[in-house]
């Protein structure tokens, strides 16, 4: 600490010294010019437009009726424009953004630091992780930003957020790491495993660069944890890791990401557990439930089994196992440190999607059915991942409501259980009691933990 104030001393006192290149690690940790003069050409502000319907409710604005007759009146479609910043990853124009920034969007322009615009379209996206990996048209020897290994990154090191909050412009951020495999603690719809900095980010830092002091990407801003709507300190980025997997997908002309399907559930091992378990401490994560289909089940694992590596990272919730498998990759091995059956073994465990079998036997219902244009599929172990439904999940699963289903209140991911008494076990089932079905039809299904039943007259 002594030395880092006279390295202080030296470089402020002088109020006439010219402006050089830091020469050492401690120079470059108090001026951050050469780094973002470096890195910022790398980041990019993207305008984003989608066209939405929206009804317009005469009610609209009144107290009390118009949460009455809040679907009611015409959808009409209308622009929405939204804000935020990605980052340049390959000379020829691969960036990586938020799914919130560019997901659903009709048209997206990308803009440089030196105010060049160009057109770019999305190549593969993700809204349970946040993620978009996106493809810049007619892209020329771009800047682009190297993506650093996320699992060498350690609290307390020093970190910029580039972005460009607001739409005031590109705007530079600094802090440090402050906290590691934070998992759940991410706001909108990304789920997982994020870097936690103090660096200021703010509405518009979406999708911008984490970078370290060698001005390599170790994450992506993506969301802050604040009362107010401001900044209080504590953001958010997705590993450079997770990001680098999404890019890999993308080249190889996947649309959607294909994420690693364990078949278990799971739960941390507290306090409690780990007293229970014999443990000096809490880790790792128990397996409280498997499905049959799991590539785990081949391996020996069973329920009461503590998983508690893999790749020879810790893991201490789902969330963070979940990480390391999609960091993984479909198609590889994944080095499974467990305690099975009380005793620690070293596994590798395929990484696999969640197979198709048996198979969907999809049903869509015809315009004379009592419920036309319903889609309903037999549950599978991808209809279980498609969904997030329970592993023990049995029976028939709604993928389409159709314009009948959807006014009575059926859901994409609900489990038709009863058809007028009759319980429904396949899609074959749902068949034979729609077409039996008279006027007055009554529908049992089963939502998250919830029984409801639904009675209408077609």
């Amino acid at each position: 600490m002594f030395r880092l104030l006279i390295a202080l001393l030296i470089l402020v006192v002088p109020a006439h010294a010219e402006t050089r290149v830091p020469q050492s690690q401690a120079e470059i940790s108090l001026g951050f010019a050469p780094l973002v003069k470096a890195a910022a050409p790398a980041v990019v502000n993207i305008y984003a437009k989608r066209v939405v319907a929206v009804r317009e409710s005469p009610f609209a604005g009144d107290p009390f009726f118009q949460n009455l007759f809040r679907n009611q009146g015409r959808a009409r479609p209308r622009v929405q424009n939204s804000l935020g910043s990605g980052v340049i990853l390959s000379e020829d124009g691969i960036v990586v953004s938020n799914f919130h920034v560019v997901g659903h969007a009709t048209d997206i322009r990308v803009q440089l630091k030196d105010r060049r615009e160009y057109s770019a379209r999305v190549l593969l996206a993700d809204e349970e992780s946040d993620l978009a990996i996106l493809q810049i048209e007619d892209a020329d020897a771009m800047p682009y930003l190297y993506l650093r290994d996320s699992d060498t990154v350690e609290v307390g090191e020093l970190v910029l957020a580039i972005g460009n909050p607001f739409g005031v412009g590109q705007t530079v951020t600094s802090g440090i790491i402050s906290g590691l495999a934070r998992s759940g603690t991410a706001t909108g719809n990304a789920r997982g495993y994020f870097l936690q900095t103090d660096a200021p980010i703010n509405p518009g830092n979406s999708g911008g660069a984490l970078i370290d002091v060698n001005g390599d990407l170790v994450g992506v801003n993506t969301s802050i944890l604040t009362r107010s709507g401001g900044s209080n300190g504590i953001g958010f980025a997705i590993p450079s890791a997770l990001v680098r997997a999404f890019v890999e997908q993308a080249r190889a002309g996947r649309e959607s990401f294909a994420r690693p399907w364990a078949g278990l559930g799971g739960q941390p091992v507290d306090s409690d557990l780990a007293d229970g378990l014999g443990f000096g401490r809490p880790e790792g994560v128990l397996v409280s439930n498997i499905h049959p289909e799991s590539p785990f089940v081949s391996k020996g694992f069973s329920p009461g089994d503590v998983i508690l590596e893999v790749d020879g990272q810790p893991v201490n919730t789902p969330a963070e196992m979940l990480y390391r498998m999609s960091v993984a990759g479909i198609g590889h091995d994944t080095e499974i440190l467990a305690l099975i059956a009380g005793e620690e073994v070293l596994v590798a465990v395929p990484m696999i999607i969640a197979p198709e079998s048996p198979s969907r036997e999809t049903l869509v219902t015809g315009r004379n059915s009592a419920l036309p244009e319903l889609t309903l599929s037999n549950i599978n172990p991808a209809i279980l991942s498609d969904y997030n439904l329970p592993l023990n999940a049995t029976g028939v699963v709604v993928e389409k409501s159709g314009p009948v289903g959807a006014r009575i209140g059926l859901r994409p991911g609900d489990i038709l259980r009863v058809i007028d008494g009759v319980e429904i076990n396949s899609t074959e089932d749902a068949k034979r009691a729609l077409r039996m079905a008279n006027r007055s039809i009554t529908l049992e299904i089963q939502r998250g933990t919830q029984r409801i039943v639904s009675r209408f007259r077609i």
